[in-house]
């Protein structure tokens, strides 16, 4: 089965910065896009990055020219660097991924990670 680990988080200062890494291992054939979400407790999950296999980038308006999310063909992995933490930044960050598999060859799937919590402090 494929499976996205999410690692990377902690506790920052606010102004301080953390970069985050999914990691996706198994049999996968092809990664469409890349992203990552954050879900503050009681609050809707929300997309805040992407990247496509064309590197096209995109960007939440509240993490824009803060946060810049980066992919490793090589490794099936992508990061999210996170500069300028504030505390409305904490929440769990998760990672997903639009993939081709040994059982989804013709029609890429989404899968998610597992999330990291990420806390920023003042």
């Amino acid at each position: 089965q494929v499976q996205l680990v999410e690692s990377g988080g902690g506790v920052v200062q606010a102004g301080g910065s953390l970069r985050l890494s999914c990691a996706a291992s198994g049999t996968i054939f092809s990664i469409n896009a890349m992203r990552w979400y954050r879900q503050a407790p009681g609050k809707q999950r929300e997309l805040i990055a992407s990247i496509g296999s064309d590197d096209t980038t995109d960007y939440a308006d509240s993490v824009k020219g803060r946060f810049t999310i980066s992919r490793d063909n090589t490794k099936n992995t992508w990061y999210l660097q996170m500069n300028s933490l504030k505390p409305e930044d904490t929440a769990v960050y998760t990672c997903n991924a639009d993939l081709r598999t040994s059982t989804s060859l013709q029609l890429p799937t989404r899968w998610w990670g597992q999330g990291t919590q990420v806390t920023v402090s003042s």
